[in-house]
């Protein structure tokens, strides 16, 4: 069974950093696109980060752009998500998802969520 577990999540200080995990099992992270996704109630999923190895891109929404870094690790089949200079407005639950061929395909793995929270 595919999963993703989030983890790397809490609460930081305005400006301070957080790197977020995201650990695939029962399939291999790399076939796939990466996603990064957030959550806040009361409002639409924001889409954060993609990346799709096959064709060497990284997409990243403008409200991140500068400050947020998606990468990962074949080897521990785990992806990241490394964010720096955090804003209050950065809060929410953050998703990972996998399973596309490509950032603008459907994915069909997802993860819990990890919730990250800063502080002003």
């Amino acid at each position: 069974e595919a999963q993703l577990v989030e983890s790397g999540g809490g609460l930081v200080q305005t400006g301070g950093s957080l790197r977020l995990s995201c650990t695939a099992s029962g399939f291999t992270l790399d076939d796939y696109a990466i996603a990064w996704f957030r959550q806040v109630p009361g409002k639409e999923r924001e889409g954060v980060s993609c990346i799709w190895r096959r064709d060497s891109s990284a997409r990243y929404a403008d409200s991140v752009k500068g400050r947020f870094s998606i990468s990962s690790d074949n080897a521990k089949n785990t992806a990241y998500l490394q964010m720096n200079n955090l804003k209050p407005e950065d809060t929410a639950v953050y998703v990972c998802a996998s399973g596309g061929y490509g950032c603008d395909s459907p994915f069909t793995t997802w993860g819990q969520g990890t919730q990250v929270t800063v502080s002003s």
